[in-house]
């Protein structure tokens, strides 16, 4: 029995309690970058495939509408859940979904207020807008002061927001003018607001917990980490679960400021979200990987070193040639080789070679894109990687990915001739 297979068999004998907690969620076509659980248990992911997955135990239900990746998720008190992406987005997933309305930067935080009444988004234009569910009419909270990473409701309607610049500050429940709390050194990546207590995390792996009247420190949980990305906080049995971009989730006991657990739950690639399950039992962290993973956390220790192995390849990279090598690195999160349907966030590759760019029915292109004039060959996919998308096609929503290689390029070219003309890589 291989190391991962064992492992998987020890997650599901040793506590039979612990083993109907562990799963898998899968069916994104990309990265999962946001979890959030609602107040009855429901987990929620948002993906770099534009959507958001709603799931009832395996099975999801696809909330689509986003345009760019889905990188924040919240739920309120009565079980409303609202995204963010990089659309510039701000949606509301209830009876009647809707757009509460857009900001100019990619919206890096949500947090709903706790009465339930209105959601706060922090973009990284700058902005921290206030957005009503009812929808009335929504309004800015004075700038921060440069991009907004996160954001945190305190229970008298005070708001806390962390930005790039590493200040970490508090808005009034009237919305005035903020109050610095602290000034990290680098930026503020998450904020968590416990009782008598707020942590954050930044860029240079600083975890800081202070109080929450003076900003004085209450303890330091630094390790030599980088950057932090995603913090989760389980009140009723004291934990905090910190997520690095090394594959790391530590949980620590807030009573003691003790770290109870540090589990490398990836071999390779950041944990970019983390949420607690309504019990506190399970920990869902996402990735790198098109899957999201709940661990039971009591038996943490029992999987190390992690069997979900987010990877930035889908095996080995010194087992592939340098054309599927490429392909990985600069196509596969957004591209699926073989035909039909996709979750991933950009058209099928299948069949390529001679099609018209912006063709590939069901696929919403960028005007830009759809009509272009544009057929896929040699030369063009050539000048696309050459000259960047944002280049050789101004307006797409294609990332900027430039390979700078000729010989490269040359490989990446001859691998998709192949791959793309049957059902799926050679």
């Amino acid at each position: 029995m291989g190391r991962r297979a064992l492992l998987c068999a020890l997650a599901l004998c040793a506590a039979p309690a612990a083993a109907q907690d562990f799963a898998t969620l899968k069916g994104h076509g990309g990265p999962v970058m946001a979890i959030a659980v609602s107040p009855a248990g429901q987990v929620a992911t948002g993906s770099f495939d534009n959507s958001v997955g709603l799931w009832s135990g395996g099975a999801p239900r696809w909330l689509d509408g986003h345009e760019a990746a889905v990188t924040a998720l919240a739920f309120g008190p009565d079980g409303a859940l609202v995204s963010g992406g990089d659309d510039f987005a701000v949606r509301l997933w209830a009876e009647a979904p809707r757009l509460l309305g857009r900001h100019r930067g990619k919206v890096a935080a949500l947090a709903v207020s706790p009465d339930g009444g209105t959601v706060a988004s922090g973009s990284w234009d700058g902005s921290i807008r206030l957005w009503p569910l009812d929808g009335s009419g929504s309004r800015a909270l004075p700038a921060p002061g440069s991009g907004v990473n996160a954001l945190a409701y305190e229970r008298d309607g005070s708001l806390l927001a962390g930005t790039m610049k590493g200040a970490l500050l508090r808005y009034p429940p009237d919305g005035g003018a903020p109050v610095p709390l602290a000034q990290h050194g680098f930026g503020i990546n998450r904020i968590v607001r416990g009782g008598g207590w707020i942590a954050y995390g930044a860029v240079d792996g600083g975890t800081r917990v202070l109080d929450p009247a003076s900003g004085a420190q209450i303890a330091d949980l630094t390790l030599e980490r980088r950057p932090i990305l995603a913090m989760a906080h389980h009140p009723a049995t004291h934990q905090l679960a910190v997520g690095d971009g090394e594959g790391f989730i530590m949980i620590v006991d807030t009573r003691s400021w003790r770290i109870t657990r540090d589990f490398r739950a990836t071999r390779q690639g950041p944990v970019w979200a983390l949420a607690f399950s309504a019990d506190g039992r399970v920990i869902h962290a996402g990735g790198l990987d098109d899957i999201a993973y709940s661990w039971p956390v009591d038996m943490l220790d029992a999987f190390q070193p992690g069997i979900s192995g987010a990877r930035s390849f889908l095996r080995e990279a010194g087992t592939m040639p340098n054309g599927e090598r490429q392909f990985m690195r600069k196509c596969s999160i957004c591209h699926a080789l073989g035909p039909g349907p996709s979750r991933k966030a950009g058209p099928t590759l299948h069949g390529l070679f001679g099609r018209p760019a912006g063709t590939v029915p069901g696929y919403g292109y960028s005007a830009t894109l759809d009509g272009s004039g544009i057929i896929w060959t040699e030369e063009t996919i050539d000048a696309l990687f050459d000259q960047g998308p944002d280049h050789y096609i101004p307006g797409s929503k294609m990332p900027m990915q430039v390979i700078a290689g000729a010989d490269d390029r040359a490989d990446l070219i001859a691998y998709l001739r192949e791959a793309t003309k049957g059902e799926g890589p050679p």
